[in-house]
């Protein structure tokens, strides 16, 4: 709990600065910034969301119980990785007049980078066979689903 409490701490007072910064700017235009942060709440609750959701039913119902949480954590992942590289893939941004703007093979790397998720994710060591269930985190807790 008290770690959970310094966290919150931590991020009251890294927003609480970034607010005051903002205050000072003579370039804020409040009416943008309100309307940037409506639209990232309007994405995140309407479509971010319901499609991990979605993808957590279908993980759920296809793969086996102990590569879920693998395949949970590199399904976000990957999608974190895919919405923040499209842009750079679809070339939005590069000028026509300036070969050097953006020049890297972004598909392929983002390719390459989702290659080395999932690998990740195959290879994740499965727990100690010798382990008893009650020494498993997460296992036998109440409150946790079982019951």
């Amino acid at each position: 709990m008290k770690t959970r409490t310094v966290l919150a701490v931590t991020g009251i007072l890294i927003m609480g600065y970034a607010v005051a910064g903002a205050l000072h700017d003579p370039d804020l235009a409040p009416a943008g910034v309100l309307t940037f942060l409506a639209g990232v709440l309007v994405v995140h609750d309407v479509i971010w969301m319901p499609a991990l959701l979605a993808a957590g039913a279908v993980i759920t119902r296809l793969v086996p119980r102990r590569r879920r949480p693998a395949v949970i954590a590199a399904t976000i992942c990957a999608a974190a990785i895919t919405v923040v590289a499209l842009p750079l893939v679809l070339g939005f941004g590069r000028p026509a007049d300036n070969p050097s703007a953006l020049p890297s093979a972004y598909g392929r790397n983002v390719i390459v980078v989702l290659l080395v998720v999932s690998v990740a994710a195959l290879l994740r060591r499965r727990p100690a066979k010798g382990r008893k269930n009650s020494e498993r985190p997460g296992r036998n807790v109440r409150g946790a689903g079982d019951g």
